[in-house]
């Protein structure tokens, strides 16, 4: 289990933009090498991002470089270079534009090589984003696709693209009524607890919306999303509010837990706090929230 309420996009070609990003309170920080890289900055940003991953101080924050899409030239040098160049100051990679379980596969079978050659023994993670109407056909088995992957992602820029999606009913409503991501990002979230793993929901181009960030965050959490990128530091503080439980649902949850434990120790299978029955249905619920609150520190 890992924090990762806010992911925060950084064009890996932007040194200036890492120093920022790794001061900042996100909970994961990816580096880019994919869509803010132009071609001829790729290889260049790959020594960028080693140096970055290297020398800053990134506190607590889950260190992240999203590779090119593997059927490209450049994907095969990213994982190999940033692997071997970063050492153990990467946690992380994220794979854009999956389709099947065999993308995945790939990744993990060249990391494994890798890994074995450096004698490294905490294996690097991995985070798959879900943009390609294949890859949403096939979320399921994406999803087990590798013991490394943590957390599906849904990428509604990319995937507008490959299902032909009207862009102009996007944050507006015209012409469609409620969330028109409501069936994509519900299907990515239940394949992901599926197979016990997370879901972030991805970007929100209105950096100048907070109100509408805001929005697309309540519709992931939820659903339940564990959290949502930042395309700009001030998404951040957002992302990290809206996906942390209330101090007061975490104390009620602590308080409701304690209760039932002490009732199952008696025999009983339920009990009634302040008006409300608990058993062993709500308890999975708040169990929910109590981890989340562990892990951020509540």
């Amino acid at each position: 289990m890992r924090l990762r309420r806010s992911e925060l996009s950084t064009p890996g070609s932007s040194e200036k933009m890492m120093i920022k990003a790794a001061a900042s309170n996100a909970d994961l920080v990816f580096l880019d090498l994919e869509d803010s890289v132009a071609p001829n900055e790729k290889a260049s940003a790959r020594a960028k991002i080693i140096n970055a991953l290297n020398t800053l101080d990134w506190g607590n924050k889950t260190r992240a470089v999203r590779i090119n899409n593997i059927e490209t030239e450049y994907a095969y040098l990213d994982i190999i270079e940033i692997v071997e160049g970063a050492g153990d100051n990467l946690d992380m990679i994220i794979i854009p534009k999956v389709k099947s379980a065999k993308d995945v596969w790939w990744v993990d079978v060249l990391l494994t090589q890798i890994e074995t050659q450096l004698g490294r023994t905490k294996k690097i993670a991995l985070e798959v984003l879900i943009e390609e109407v294949e890859a949403m056909i096939n979320a399921e088995e994406i999803a087990l696709a590798s013991p490394r992957l943590e957390a599906l992602i849904f990428g509604p820029g990319d995937y507008s693209a490959s299902q032909g999606v009207d862009t102009r009913s996007i944050g507006t409503g015209d012409g469609y009524p409620g969330d028109i991501w409501h069936y994509a990002r519900n299907k990515v979230i239940i394949a992901a607890r599926a197979a016990g793993i997370e879901m972030v929901d991805g970007p929100y181009a209105g950096i100048k919306n907070p109100d509408g960030y805001r929005e697309e965050c309540k519709r992931s959490r939820i659903l339940g999303a564990s959290g949502k990128w930042a395309i700009h530091p001030s998404q951040i503080e957002i992302a990290n509010d809206e996906y942390s439980p209330s101090q007061e649902s975490v104390d009620r949850a602590r308080k409701l837990a304690a209760a039932y434990a002490d009732a199952e120790a008696e025999g009983l299978g339920a009990v009634a706090v302040d008006g409300d029955m608990v058993d062993a249905a709500s308890i999975r619920i708040l169990e929910n929230t109590i981890r989340k609150a562990d892990l951020i520190g509540m």
